[in-house]
């Protein structure tokens, strides 16, 4: 199973505030750790929402709205991408990663759509054209 993992930002990190050494020796640590147990796919950190954009789907409409975005608390500051056996072990781990933010924070857990998970719809050929593109963007051409 993979799971999305999500440090929500803080009006801190949409300050643009960067993290102590302290916290990014910790974090080094905790990513490192992640690795070694073959648990972690992918990760980093992201820039606030004022350096973003947004992109919003009407039909076949879209506007671009610009950064900053106001709502803090659905806004993302970084993330992990995990390889687990199941949602209490990427409990576990997430419980014991540093606290991302210098005051209260929050992580979010959610599990990634894997092929079986679309059922019939995600016909054969389908289901190539997925394999193609993953074997594309992983460098095993």
């Amino acid at each position: 199973m993979r799971f999305m993992v999500m440090v929500k930002a803080t009006k801190d990190s949409e300050a643009g505030a960067l993290p102590s050494e302290e916290l990014l020796t910790a974090m080094g640590k905790y990513n490192e750790e992640l690795a070694k147990a073959g648990i972690m796919l992918a990760g980093e950190g992201l820039q606030p929402s004022s350096k973003g954009a947004r992109v919003r789907f009407s039909g076949t409409k879209r506007t671009v709205v610009d950064g900053p975005f106001a709502e803090t608390k659905e806004l993302v500051a970084g993330y992990w991408l995990w390889k687990v056996e199941s949602l209490e072990e990427a409990i576990e781990w997430v419980k014991r990663c540093p606290n991302p933010m210098p005051g209260p924070s929050e992580i979010e857990i959610r599990q990634v759509f894997e092929a079986e998970d679309f059922g019939e719809q995600f016909t054969p050929e389908l289901k190539e054209q997925a394999e193609r593109t993953y074997k594309q963007v992983s460098g095993n051409k």
